[in-house]
């Protein structure tokens, strides 16, 4: 494709290239180009860009693509500055401060960690602690010691379970009976590494051949697509309808199947993401029941996205789980239902825990799904642990409560004002619309591009949205990702922003969006 070309220069940071106006700082040549350079033979290399699979070539995850590349090296320049490694003839930055915006990484950017389920893990790392009555309360070393006296030998360093010890996996399914008012068995339960790992085993399960596609919406998460890249299968975009606050209306997934079809491809899932992801919207309970309708009309597995269950900011909104919708409507379609500690209030990004449950799925198919979770024999228990912690609040009325609910409070109050806050702010700007952030971590703004930057893409043969969000971290250090990475209607661009930095660091955020798209008609190179 065309664009691939300008993306790794993108990627680079060839801030001249792209500014027209400054020169690119020269690299040496290496490996086989140095020796050629220096007329020795060219040393044997099994491993080239040309020799890599196709697969890998076409996987694409903008979330950590040209952007957050070149925010690296701005981080390392800016690191050079503050240690005066810089020489006075070489050039300086436009600012002082990287803000990263666009991963939903809240401990990254300052959200503190809820209490309890830190020192559970504490103890489970050191069981001494679990011992310890003048170091934590009660109702910690009570949930460690259950949690130890349930893995193999105490030894959260040992391995477990395929799908996770059972001590664990009970407390989830504890969680999802009383969340959907369905009896759960802990057999249907699977702790993963993150969500993200429950995502890949579940499309291996589907994804047979080229032909075979799944239905992500657009704008969807670039897991997906990126997974089903390297599965070899199909993506199948339904767009949302941005005018109604990205709502599914079952219409367009009918033209999304019934086009795909007609070009010889065999639909075998669709995936929604609720609350959504970039969008923020949440879905309503009619909007899921016709779904799963389309679904089982259709024969497609279902798989909800569900990660940011805890996080709805809007007032008159709600999280209704699709299984649970399922189960009252009597839908068989199987469902698998993903959960994750890294979202929600706890934010526990870098332990990787999470987990995925199965509705309606075949023991045979079961059987299959244990096998893929067993070539990596299991997930980190310390995940799995969180994960059945993070949806076991400690008891009501235990010495732990109290702060737990205090923290928890706070943290989604500061999100609900956040929230309303970037959507105020962003609607406030000419050129820039934004729909209600109902849930969720992100504002996916939809921005008017033109002059300069949108010469620049032309020019590149690169989306606008990716020129506008580089020129965007150049000139204020704010990290965003081009919509174009999530999909997008074409014609129509727009840029992913968390809503996650403290409320005085995202007012300056907020400030610098604002002076910038201002300013990025004319350019600022004359």
């Amino acid at each position: 494709m065309p664009a691939a070309p300008a993306a790794r220069r993108l990627g680079r940071g060839l801030r001249g290239a792209l500014a027209g106006a400054l020169p690119a700082r020269p690299r040496l040549p290496q490996g086989r180009w140095a020796a050629a350079a220096e007329g020795r033979a060219a040393p044997f290399s099994t491993l080239t860009l040309q020799d890599l699979p196709t697969a890998v070539l076409d996987c694409e995850y903008a979330v950590r693509g040209a952007v957050s590349r070149r925010a690296e090296e701005l981080g390392a320049e800016l690191g050079k500055l503050a240690a005066g490694e810089r020489g006075p003839d070489e050039e300086g930055l436009l600012f002082d401060q990287i803000v990263p915006c666009n991963i939903g990484n809240p401990q990254a950017v300052g959200q503190q960690p809820l209490e309890f389920h830190r020192q559970v893990l504490a103890c489970l790392t050191d069981p001494t602690l679990a011992d310890r009555e003048d170091l934590y309360p009660a109702d910690v070393r009570e949930r460690a010691r259950r949690y130890l006296n349930g893995i193999t030998g105490g030894a959260v360093g040992a391995y477990s379970h395929s799908q996770g010890h059972a001590v664990f996996r009970r407390d989830v399914a504890a969680f999802l009976a009383q969340r959907d008012g369905v009896d759960t068995s802990f057999e249907d339960v699977f702790l993963t590494d993150g969500a993200s790992a429950a995502v890949k085993m579940v499309l291996s399960l589907l994804i047979r051949g080229g032909e075979d596609g799944v239905l992500l919406p657009i704008p969807q998460y670039p897991l997906y697509s990126a997974s089903l890249s390297l599965l070899g299968g199909q993506s199948v975009g339904y767009f949302l309808d941005e005018d109604a606050g990205w709502g599914v209306s079952v219409p367009e997934l009918e033209r999304a199947v019934s086009e795909f079809r007609a070009e010889g491809g065999v639909p075998r899932a669709i995936v929604l993401i609720n609350p959504g992801n970039p969008t923020g919207q949440v879905l309503s309970r009619e909007v899921l029941e016709q779904v799963l309708a389309f679904a089982e009309r259709e024969k497609l597995v279902v798989i909800a996205d569900e990660v940011y269950q805890d996080n709805i900011h809007a007032e008159d909104k709600e999280f209704i789980s699709c299984r649970k919708v399922a189960h009252d409507i009597g839908c068989t379609v199987e469902v698998f239902s993903l959960h994750s500690a890294s979202k929600g209030l706890t934010g526990e990004c870098g332990l990787r825990s999470g987990m995925v449950h199965c509705e309606n799925v075949s023991r045979d198919v079961m059987d299959q799904l244990y096998k893929l979770a067993s070539v990596n024999l299991c997930s980190n228990v310390l995940g799995q642990a969180l994960m059945a912690s993070v949806v076991t609040p400690p008891p009501p009325g235990g010495p732990s409560r109290e702060r737990f609910e205090k923290e928890k409070s706070e943290t989604r109050e500061a999100l609900k004002r956040k929230a309303k806050m970037v959507t105020d702010r962003l609607n406030a700007m000419e050129g820039i619309t934004c729909q209600a952030i109902e849930g969720a971590m992100y504002a996916f703004p939809k921005v008017v591009i033109k002059g300069y930057v949108m010469k620049k893409a032309i020019s590149f043969a690169t989306p606008a949205d990716q020129i506008y969000c580089v020129e965007m971290l150049e000139r204020t250090g704010v990290i965003t990702v081009p919509g174009s990475g999530f999909g997008q209607r074409p014609g129509y661009f727009h840029f992913r922003m968390t809503i996650l930095p403290d409320e005085a660091t995202l007012e300056k955020v907020l400030d610098a969006i604002e002076r910038f798209h201002g300013e990025h008609p004319g350019g600022w190179f004359k």
